[in-house]
C-alpha cells in the first residue's frame, strides 16, 4: 500500500528514532507535510528531509498545544495525528514506586490524551481527520513485569475507541496499532543482552523474526489512508503472530 498523502498534514510524536522516525519519513516520502516532535534534539535531524521539528515533552499540555498549533499555523490544517511517543518500564508490581507509575502514565496515557484532545479540536475546525495511536500487544495480553506499561497502553487502546465513537459522525477516525517486539534502541535501555533477547523473541514469533520500525510505519500509513476508510475504533495487532499463539 503506497497511497500518497499529497496536500495532507501529519503530526508524529516521538519521531527522533524507531517507529516514530520511520512513520514521519514514510508520510513525508509519500507527499505529506510533516511536523515531528520529540523530547530529544535528535529530532532536528529530520529537518534535512523537509520535516518541521519541535522539541517538547508530550506529558506537558503546552507541548500538545504548540505542536498542533505549529501544524495548523504553518500548513493550515491537521489531517493526521500519530501518537507514538512513550516510555517503557520492566518492573514487578511490588517493586514499583508511585513515582514509577506516575512517570510512565504521565507520558503514555496523559501525553496521548493531550495530543488527541488538541488534534480533535483542530480537526473539528477543519475537514475531519485521522488519529493513529501506538499501543502495544500488552494492551490485550498480559506479560510479566509490564504492570504500568500495560496499564498505560490499555488506556490508549480504550481512549482510541471512545474517540472513534464520540467523533465518527464529525469525520474523525481513530485507530490504534499494537506492535509486538520491534527492534529499536529502546530495548538496549531495558535489558543488558538486547541482541540475545531479540533473537529469543524472534524465534517465539510465528513469522520467525521480530518487527522492524518500517513494518509498523506501514501499518500506521494504512490506518491513516483512505484504504482504511471503514475502520475506526480498532486495535490492530502488528506482532508477527505473537498473540495468535
Amino acid at each position: 500500500m503506497n497511497e500518497t498523502f499529497e496536500n495532507q498534514v501529519a503530526l508524529v510524536t516521538g519521531a527522533a528514532r524507531g517507529i516514530g522516525r520511520a512513520a514521519a519519513l514514510t508520510f513525508q516520502s509519500r507527499g505529506a507535510r510533516v511536523v515531528a516532535t520529540d523530547v530529544s534534539d535528535a529530532v532536528h535531524e529530520l529537518e534535512a528531509q523537509n520535516i518541521v521539528t519541535l522539541i517538547g515533552d508530550i506529558a506537558e499540555e503546552q507541548t500538545a498545544i504548540r505542536s498542533v498549533g505549529m501544524a495548523t499555523e504553518r500548513f493550515g490544517s491537521l489531517d493526521i495525528l500519530v501518537n507514538n511517543a512513550g516510555r517503557t518500564m520492566n518492573r514487578a508490581l511490588i517493586d514499583m514506586s508511585v513515582a514509577d507509575w506516575d512517570d510512565i502514565m504521565s507520558v503514555n496515557a496523559r501525553g496521548t490524551f493531550l495530543h488527541c484532545r488538541e488534534a480533535v479540536r483542530a480537526m473539528l475546525a477543519g475537514q475531519g481527520g485521522v488519529i493513529v495511536n501506538v499501543a502495544s500487544i500488552v494492551a490485550q495480553v498480559a506479560m510479566k513485569d509490564t504492570c504500568v506499561y500495560a496499564a498505560s497502553k490499555g488506556a490508549i487502546a480504550q481512549l482510541t475507541k471512545v474517540i472513534a465513537v464520540e467523533y465518527g459522525a464529525q469525520g474523525i477516525r481513530a485507530n490504534a496499532v499494537a506492535p509486538g517486539v520491534v527492534e529499536t534502541d529502546i530495548l538496549e535501555g531495558i535489558v543488558s543482552d538486547s541482541r540475545a533477547t531479540l533473537a529469543s523473541y524472534g524465534s517465539a514469533h510465528p513469522i520467525g523474526r521480530v518487527g522492524q520500525p518500517q513494518d509498523i510505519a506501514e501499518v500506521i500509513a494504512f490506518l491513516a489512508s483512505s484504504a482504511s476508510a471503514f475502520m475506526t475504533g480498532s486495535l490492530v495487532m502488528a506482532d508477527g503472530g505473537f498473540t495468535a499463539l
